[in-house]
């Protein structure tokens, strides 16, 4: 199902990227779950793709961040 607002993302995205990661993921998200018929994993593997273009995974923190 596609996310109308932000607060209907899954805990594992709320909690740990910031909202304008989050932003880009209910985009990217519900873009590929149009695309793509419906298929939530393969829309879910989309939208972290999408993050991961602007964002990075800190090691040692753990926290998302916008890449340099």
């Amino acid at each position: 199902m596609p996310y109308n607002k932000i607060s209907d993302l899954p805990e594992s995205v709320r909690d740990h990227l910031p909202k304008h990661a989050q932003e880009i993921y209910q985009a990217a998200y519900n873009s590929a779950y149009e695309e793509y018929d419906h298929e939530e994993e393969r829309a879910h593997r989309v939208a972290w793709a999408a993050v991961k273009n602007d964002y990075e995974k800190d090691e040692k923190s753990g926290d998302w961040k916008k890449k340099d």
